[in-house]
């Protein structure tokens, strides 16, 4: 058992979350090149001439330079092995995010030092206060002009209901971003704008007591303005006590520009020392010890086509305990049938690099051939015991969807599942009509754009879409005892049901769901699905 926890316990895995366009992607490559993992990091912009980002795979990404699926990325720094897991930005997409950070043991949260907390950021930020998990904070783009740093730190407190403490504090921005303070060094580090995609550039360091290399640095304004905020800070921001941080209640904050590559490996040290190893995981037997117990991972994410070239399914599984190897069998709980995991593999954007090994706190992705869920759990054959579920989110948007070519019926069919069984859309009929009619349903608008393209590029299906007015769903818990067909509704109301023939009802109207619960007596409804 001892061999293997060492390896447990180098192992740090965390999700990054921000809003669109406050610099996580940029962030994430920075990682990756001091990691050596790339040697030069490419524009993210989805400009034609220029590099893409390595974490975004999918071609509509590319184009719209945006982050649409979750991609895993593995790297080694300085004795750690760290698993990233890239987060789409995009409020669209905010349900993969979700299960994204289900198999994350902290957060890293980027803000942009001009916009602050926005949607997005709040929205992702109650997941993860759900969940408990550590939050560290990178305020970006400090080399552009910037909110005041105390109305920022406000902000964060205010908005998202944490404390937070200034691990480093930035003097100036924009044209006058002089560098950040080090708190614990009690040193001034000054920025240096280094080549873009490089990781080597020159700073000084220099003693708070040294006041006249300050002077020379700085300025005399922006000096004074140090110290008079440095004095300020000392009043106003709370102690740094890693117990809170690890327990989700506080959050350390840094300042740095990750296009100018300024602060991110001060970053990454803090970050590294300040997040835990891999922590239990909650099962219906209790909490299972990722160094005690055997292997047993659980499924968060599932990619169809992430290879042109073999249409393939990919299945990625967190590790929870234990330690994989390829050779060994294992139990699907769910689908009660002992296996060996087929193609074992680690992903870097679309490269791929077989695995023989891997570790908890390590994400492997595994060859699909259709039998898995999200939610579901991989364990020993001799034990047997379910992770706690991955919750659905209820989808606000709905769209009848036809097929321009009815001869490729069986694409269609086939393709809408295989993007259905990845979590991003939600597939109903009509309840009279059965499968001529589909209706998807979407978490954001986004998606359909995303389905629409994903169905012509890999599946050579084209689509119409007809949007809906309907932006409630409710599921019909007692289903046993109601007949479906003769309730009384609302004219707003559709009735509908899942591929698993779950009776549904759409409304277009909040208050239409309060009114046909009160003509149809006995009725139950519930906002989530049954997995």
């Amino acid at each position: 058992m001892a061999e293997y926890a060492k390896e447990i316990n180098r192992r740090r895995t965390f999700a990054i979350i921000s809003h669109p366009d406050a610099g996580k992607t940029t962030l994430t490559e920075k990682f990756l090149l001091y990691g050596g993992a790339i040697n030069l990091a490419g524009s993210v912009k989805g400009k034609a001439t220029a590099r893409h980002a390595v974490s975004d795979w999918m071609e509509i990404e590319k184009e719209r330079g945006i982050s649409v699926t979750s991609s895993v990325l593995q790297f080694e720094y300085d004795g750690y092995c760290i698993n990233i897991l890239d987060t789409p930005g995009h409020q669209d997409f905010s349900e993969d995010t979700y299960r994204t950070l289900m198999a994350a043991d902290s957060a890293v949260m980027v803000i942009d030092a001009s916009k602050g907390v926005e949607a997005q950021t709040r929205k992702l930020f109650k997941v993860c206060a759900m969940r408990h998990i550590p939050i560290f904070t990178f305020i970006n783009k400090m080399d552009r002009d910037a909110n005041d740093t105390f109305d920022l730190l406000d902000e964060v407190e205010k908005e998202l209901g944490i404390a937070t403490c200034p691990i480093n504090w930035p003097i100036g921005s924009g044209k006058g971003f002089k560098g950040v303070y080090d708190r614990e060094k009690d040193k001034v580090i000054t920025f240096a704008d280094t080549e873009k995609g490089t990781k080597e550039g020159t700073s000084l360091e220099i003693s708070l007591s040294d006041e006249d290399t300050l002077l020379e640095n700085l300025g005399q304004e922006a000096k004074d303005k140090l110290f008079d905020e440095l004095e300020l800070l000392d009043g106003a921001g709370a102690e740094f006590d890693l117990e809170e941080v690890r327990s989700g209640n506080l959050t350390p904050v840094f300042f740095g520009s990750a296009l100018t590559n300024f602060g991110v490996e001060i970053f990454l040290r803090h970050f590294l020392d300040m997040a835990t190893t891999p922590l239990p995981r909650k099962a219906d037997i209790g909490l299972i010890d990722p160094v005690e117990q055997d292997f047993s991972a659980f499924v968060f994410k599932i990619q169809a086509n992430m290879n042109k070239a073999h249409r393939d399914r990919i299945a990625f599984m967190r590790i929870c305990s234990g330690k994989y190897d390829a050779a060994m069998e294992v139990k699907h709980v769910q689908g009660g049938r002992v296996m060996r995991l087929s193609q074992p593999q680690q992903i870097m954007a679309d490269e791929r690099k077989i695995l023989s090994e891997a570790y908890a706190g390590d994400i492997i992705g595994v060859f699909d051939p259709g039998i898995f869920s999200i939610g579901d759990t991989i364990c020993m054959p001799k034990e047997s015991f379910q992770y706690e579920g991955i919750p659905t989110f209820a989808p606000e948007h709905f769209a009848r969807v036809r097929q321009v070519d009815t001869m490729k019926r069986k694409q269609f069919v086939k393709g809408i599942n295989q993007i259905a069984q990845e979590g991003a859309i939600q597939i109903f009929q009509e309840l009279s009509t059965g499968l001529e009619e589909i209706i998807v349903g979407v978490v954001g608008v986004l998606q359909f754009e995303v389905l629409k393209y994903r169905l012509e590029n890999e599946y050579n299906v084209e689509i119409k879409l007809e949007q809906l007015p309907y932006e409630h769903i409710r599921w019909i818990e007692n289903k046993e005892e109601v007949d479906v067909q003769r309730l009384q509704g609302t004219s707003d109301m559709k009735k509908i049901q899942d591929l698993k023939g779950n009776p549904l009802l759409l409304f277009i109207n909040q208050w239409s769901i309060g009114m046909t619960l009160e003509r149809n007596e006995g009725l139950k409804l519930s906002e989530f699905g049954r997995n």
